[in-house]
């Protein structure tokens, strides 16, 4: 059988694609690490806010008995050991800004409810993401306590002032 080529690699050629391989491995198991570890915390924030479903809204309230949407927050990131500010205008000062479009679950979203139109006054913690148009977020509404809703129902939608993200790699 004749040989079509003859492969011939001398250590000088070999050694940096050994070394180039390693590195590129090396790099990709970390970032595989940091998103699993984000994944992880996110996991559990979100965990802990879905804990206080059913819960009654009360303006200043951080407990089972009744908690605002920034007690809410301020309840559930403890779990990984992060301390929001107190307040939803606080809060949206925090972390780094997230277009709608970029939004992922463990994101904050911010909106401006009420009579003030630019003011933030309401935050939630985005819990899904399915798709462009379907994102649930987690709050303690005013009238429904602790609750998921759609970002995209109308009301929020028009009140959308923000994300954030504060979980990060």
């Amino acid at each position: 059988m004749k040989q079509f080529f003859e492969l011939k690699i001398n250590q000088k050629q070999l050694l940096p694609v050994v070394l180039t391989a390693t590195l590129f491995l090396l790099f990709s198991c970390s970032a595989h690490k940091q998103a699993r570890v984000r994944d992880d915390r996110t996991d559990q924030v979100i965990g802990a806010a879905r804990s206080f479903i059913g819960t009654p809204y009360k303006y200043g309230g951080t407990s089972r008995a009744g908690m605002d949407c920034s007690g809410l927050l301020i309840n559930s990131f403890r779990v990984i050991d992060v301390s929001l500010p107190r307040s939803s205008e606080g809060q949206s000062k925090i972390g780094e800004e997230v277009d709608m479009k970029d939004l992922q679950p463990g994101d904050l979203v911010f909106f401006a409810t009420g009579n003030r139109k630019r003011k933030v006054t309401h935050v939630g913690l985005v819990t899904e993401r399915k798709g462009k148009d379907n994102i649930k977020f987690i709050h303690a509404s005013s009238t429904l306590g602790v609750v998921e809703t759609n970002l995209f129902a109308e009301y929020y939608q028009k009140r959308f002032r923000g994300g954030r993200r504060v979980i990060n790699n």
